[in-house]
């Protein structure tokens, strides 16, 4: 069985995505982790391009990679112009890393139009600047750009251009499958022919226009493909790369292809979500194998199976690569759905309690809540049931009021009133809006009796009108996010006054950061 070498390219396809923008040192810190996770290839820029690529390539240098291998990509070298004094491939020697990528040209629809070269040049292009990268010491990948769209349209010369660059003496033919817009029987079956006919081994590389980035990337591995290029969570330019994120599990876990260690593998959810936080984006719930839904069961039947048998609706066994089984509360749910989620916080739940929680909840989203996005109200509610379970706080009444003041504009003011400790607290506080008013004034009466309250921030506000037919008379959902002590939470509230609303959520929140950050 022939290994499969994974190559990253987050850190330059990747940064094509149109909301990425990273730092040097954010592209330092994302290497180290690929590398940590046992990438085989890490391609870390453009170096001939732009200066903060040219830095990345001096700092990596001394960065610690371990067995993975550092590529600079570029492109052969410009028609009419010698190796030693193109730029761009100067470029790419100073920034000294084990490997040089090159992208060239295989279609040649593309060497006519883009290049407005002859298609003999291209082919002295792709030789002159190979061997010139070969003689430096360098180990070389040629990226084939167009190259299935080039083969359907000219095989004979899209198979010359890797000839070219095979017998300069490359040590990796990669096909890119580039606008994205091949089927996998497709892939597959072009893959195979090269193989026919070069030697040289093949890797691919896809984007994901059809939405088959994944399955292409796959069905070139069957078609003999042993280098897989791609993307953590599929960023890249117009709808993205291929996922290696998904690629990698379905390797190791589906084709008995291992590429990783069963322990690194276990680290693939950590990697996902490390990455999204570094480029700044939201990660992404629903995908496969590493989404926070990814195996999350929300319907009773699925629950109740799962409870016998975990694998009767999962795939894999998600502690695999990192994830968690869940189960989502909803008016969806069963007794199971309940029962699940008690079992996870270390309650004992009998089936006449499950069946009452149960059916407060679905009396409750008939109202408009919804704990689907608020799993903390769910565990609040649970944990509510226990004999041994002391509230930590009682309200006794709210007032709020806005009003604008010619002398300081709009104005909120709260006023809480709370039992804790067996003492009645009675506190007012402004805000730049009601529930920021109210927020504070309930963490201040509280406060003094739980300190911890002061380390938690509310990061998330966000209200839905449920019926906005009725006007300012519809219902309001509120879910409220905050953060603390290493932990995110989310709770709700639904009222036809969107004050109301808040407070069900804001109280909730703040009695969960007690539950669970209270030693």
């Amino acid at each position: 069985m022939s290994q499969v070498f994974l190559y990253d390219t987050t850190l330059r396809d990747g940064t094509q995505r149109e909301d990425i923008s990273l730092s040097v040192d954010d592209k330092l810190v994302i290497a180290k982790r690929l590398a940590d996770f046992g990438f085989h290839y890490i391609e870390g820029g453009w170096p001939g391009s732009n200066p903060k690529d040219a830095e990345f390539f001096s700092r990596a240098a001394k960065l610690d990679l371990g067995p993975a291998k550092l590529a600079a990509f570029g492109r052969t070298r410009q028609k009419h112009i010698q190796c030693e004094q193109d730029a761009n491939l100067q470029a790419l020697l100073s920034a000294d890393t084990p490997v040089v990528t090159m992208v060239g040209k295989s279609s040649d629809y593309h060497v006519k139009l883009v290049l407005a070269a002859s298609l003999e040049e291209n082919l002295a292009m792709i030789r002159d600047s190979v061997s010139y990268i070969k003689s430096k010491g360098r180990e070389v990948v040629f990226d084939a750009e167009h190259f299935f769209d080039g083969f359907l349209a000219n095989k004979d010369y899209a198979l010359a251009t890797l000839r070219a660059a095979s017998d300069a003496g490359a040590d990796w033919l990669v096909l890119c499958e580039t606008n994205g817009g091949k089927l996998p029987w497709e892939v597959e079956e072009i893959v195979r022919e090269v193989g026919m006919h070069i030697s040289t081994p093949l890797g691919v590389h896809c984007h994901n226009d059809s939405g088959c980035g994944v399955a292409n990337s796959l069905a070139a591995v069957r078609g003999g493909c042993t280098q897989v290029q791609g993307t953590i969570n599929g960023y890249g330019e117009r709808v993205g790369n291929a996922n290696l994120t998904t690629i990698i599990p379905n390797l190791q876990l589906k084709m008995d292809k291992p590429v990783v260690t069963p322990a690194q593998l276990r680290e693939l959810t950590q990697l996902s979500h490390f990455i999204a936080e570094v480029v700044n984006l939201k990660h992404y719930n629903h995908a496969p194998y590493i989404g926070h839904s990814a195996f999350a069961h929300k319907g009773g039947i699925h629950v109740a199976a799962i409870l016998k048998a975990a694998d009767t609706y999962q795939h894999i066994d998600p502690a695999l690569v990192g994830n968690q089984m869940r189960s989502v509360v909803s008016e969806l749910s069963g007794r199971g759905n309940i029962q699940f989620h008690a079992k996870a916080l270390g309650i004992d739940l009998n089936n006449e309690d499950a069946q009452r929680v149960l059916g407060h909840i679905k009396h409750l989203e008939h109202e408009g809540f919804t704990f689907e996005a608020a799993e903390a109200s769910v565990e609040l509610m649970l944990h509510r049931l226990r004999k041994d379970y002391i509230h930590p706080f009682e309200l006794i009444d709210y007032f709020v009021i806005t009003e604008r003041r010619q002398s300081r504009g709009l104005l909120s003011e709260a006023t809480v009133k709370v039992k804790v400790d067996g003492i009645v607290k009675f506190v007012a506080a402004e805000g730049n809006g009601p529930v920021n008013a109210l927020s504070t004034a309930l963490r201040s009466a509280l406060a003094d009796v739980y300190p911890v309250l002061k380390t938690v921030r509310l990061i998330d506000y966000k209200v839905r009108i449920l019926d906005s037919a009725k006007g300012t008379s519809a219902q309001i959902r509120v879910l409220i996010t905050f953060q603390g002590g290493g932990l995110v939470w989310t709770t709700v509230g639904a009222s036809a006054n969107i004050i109301d609303a808040s407070w069900h959520a804001l109280s909730d929140s703040l009695e969960y950061a007690l539950l669970k950050l209270s030693s």
